[in-house]
């Protein structure tokens, strides 16, 4: 559905995604929106400067045959020119389809194929010679452009084969027309319009594509900037995209802060210990994981520099602090140690993220109270919340103004959320997307006559504070009956510092189980503690030492629940899982059935022989 829309007022709020650049430019059109990495530094890119840019590059979209409603398909890591082409295909009444940019051929191929993309934007010559393979399996493909190098990404075609000829194809057709043909497409789009079709990471199956209109996006982000003000009301504020793009959280909170006119930059996981001190900004967004490493990280350099009781006394000092804080205030005596150890350990955690970022946004996957505490204390809070691609990212989150550890917070404003009989979480409002891409039987299978979206994940309401506690998918049954999550179980294994991975294993067996890898890091630095020589976790896997370590994580999970769900065995895998060995999805969630169906044989030996003294 499409209405007719006068050019927005000076002063009125964007109508749709397509407005918010332009928006800003009439507004503040010297403020800094971005700030584009450079060898030297960083380069500001103002509000007049950044709608420029769009429009030139909307302009080359047209050109080369874009249409509204078109799909393009966008693959690459983190980078300014991702926030500009998403921008731009705004501009031009197009439909942006993120690919994440560590993406197979055949999970390209797939995404392309269904979504009926007739252009994509890839970021290296090694992406255009992947597209250029599966070429003929997608004759819809009439366009592709490469964001770095010179490859042609066309097998050789005088079409605009790179962005910077995408751009000069815009400056060449800049005309009266063509401007009013972009302004008439912007002004076309309504909150019904479809901005974006992002496809699910696929842990149980082939990707579906989640449709997600211009006005998802504006009911979630006006609602996350309302009920977030610690993120949002510092005029000064900033944040440091480092998440891919192409998931649905790090995109809203793009989204949020063009909205909101604050200051963004991009990096990625590879470069945020160089790009976080010189950008230096006051709220970020990450997965457990990265705030599981800062952690491990520190201690590891506590421990080589023989401080590692010292660092231990601040974790727990820090812990101790969030924990009085919730309940309500700290005693003199915890104020003054965690003023001592402000000094000796907590500012140089502070330091590593710039040394202004005061909060900070975890999602993708369950923080863990132990993490969140430390890092309150710390001084950087982290405000843990929940959210799918279906729900346009976050549907609760903890705020400053209400926080419980442990729960993943309130409902945002104008959202609602409920729980079925069966404990499964629901949610409703305007945020929550309308089908999957062009899958009928799977839309109607999560979404009710009533608007009500069925998350598939189990949960527990407390005064409004939601607490998962597992993926109904997910549950473990024993042969005993007995009903086992097991999420709650891996997070407390992988708080060890010698842990990377964990998975729960034990579906129709007598008791539970579990896989573990090990952190590189940490196993070196825990090999040269115990003055042995370094060797490959593949010779380690049944290490006496070792197994006895990884042992307390087992006992440290098995302490939070009862017996029957407790671990009984483990083993030690040879190799990490990863997003390269093809176990883990770009935002880190295990895909439980490709590494259950690759470690069968791992899996089985759990019941046959003791697998850990």
């Amino acid at each position: 559905m499409t209405t007719d829309r006068a050019e927005p007022a000076r002063d009125a709020a964007p109508g749709s995604l397509a407005d918010i650049v332009p928006w800003h430019s009439q507004r503040t059109p010297d403020r800094v929106l971005i700030s584009r990495r450079t060898g030297s530094g960083w380069e500001p890119v103002t509000a007049t400067r950044l709608e420029a840019e769009v429009t030139t590059l909307a302009l080359g979209l047209v050109a080369a045959g874009v249409g509204a409603g078109d799909r393009v398909a966008l693959m690459a890591k983190t980078r300014y020119e991702w926030t500009l082409v998403d921008a731009a295909l705004w501009a031009a009444g197009a439909v942006t389809v993120p690919v994440y940019e560590t993406s197979s051929a055949d999970q390209l191929r797939w995404i392309l194929e269904d979504s009926g993309a007739v252009g994509c934007v890839v970021e290296t010559p090694g992406h255009a010679a992947m597209l250029r393979g599966i070429a003929d399996a997608l004759p819809q493909l009439r366009r592709s452009w490469v964001i770095d190098g010179n490859d042609d990404g066309n097998g050789g075609s005088a079409r605009p084969s790179t962005l910077a000829d995408l751009q000069a194809a815009g400056k060449e057709h800049d005309s009266a027309d063509a401007r009013a043909e972009l302004a008439r497409r912007r002004t076309a789009l309504s909150p019904d319009s479809l901005a974006t079709v992002i496809y699910t990471s696929g842990t149980t199956g082939r990707p579906k594509g989640c449709e997600l209109t211009h006005g998802n996006f504006l009911a979630e982000v006006t609602s996350a900037i309302e009920m977030l003000p610690e993120l949002f009301e510092d005029e000064n504020g900033s944040t440091l995209l480092f998440l891919p793009l192409a998931h649905v959280f790090g995109r809203m909170i793009e989204v949020a802060v063009l909205h909101k006119g604050l200051h963004m930059a991009h990096s990625d996981v590879a470069r945020i210990t160089i790009d976080l001190p010189t950008f230096r900004p006051t709220f970020v967004l990450a997965v457990p994981r990265v705030f599981e490493r800062v952690y491990d990280g520190a201690k590891r350099k506590a421990d080589a520099a023989g401080r590692g009781r010292v660092f231990d006394l601040a974790a727990a000092t820090a812990i101790a602090y969030s924990e009085a804080i919730e309940k309500g205030r700290p005693g003199p005596a915890l104020w003054v140690r965690r003023t001592v150890f402000d000094r000796l350990v907590y500012g140089k955690i502070r330091a590593a993220f710039g040394g202004r970022t005061g909060w900070a946004i975890s999602g993708g996957a369950a923080l863990g109270p132990r993490l969140g505490h430390f890092f309150r204390g710390v001084g950087v809070t982290v405000l843990e919340g929940y959210g799918l691609t279906e729900t346009t990212a976050a549907a609760t989150v903890n705020t400053r103004a209400a926080t419980r550890m442990g729960t993943v917070g309130r409902a945002l404003p104008r959202f609602e959320v409920r729980l079925a009989d069966d404990g499964e979480v629901l949610v409703r409002g305007g945020h929550v997307f309308g089908g999957y891409w062009h899958d009928k039987a799977a839309t109607d299978a999560v979404l009710d006559d009533q608007g009500w979206f069925h998350t598939g994940d189990l949960g527990s309401l407390d005064d409004g504070f939601l607490t998962i506690t597992g993926r109904a998918k997910e549950i473990l049954v024993t042969s005993s009956g007995k009903n086992v999550a097991p999420a709650p179980l891996e997070d407390v294994l992988r708080a060890h510092p010698l842990v990377s991975q964990a998975m729960v294993v034990g579906d129709g067996r007598a008791s539970i189980g579990a896989l573990l890898t090990l952190d590189p890091e940490s196993m070196t630095d825990w090999l040269s503690r115990h003055e042995r020589p370094a060797a490959p976790v593949s010779d380690l896997v049944e290490d006496p030492d070792l197994l006895a370590e990884l042992r307390t994580a087992v006992t440290a999970a098995n302490a939070t629940v009862s017996s029957a769900e407790s671990i009984k065995h483990f083993r030690v895998l040879p190799a990490d899982l990863t997003e390269a060995s093809g176990h883990l999805t770009p935002t880190m969630k295990l895909k439980r059935s490709v590494v259950a169906a690759d470690f069968a044989a791992e899996i089985e030996s759990l019941y046959t022989r003791r697998a850990e003294p």
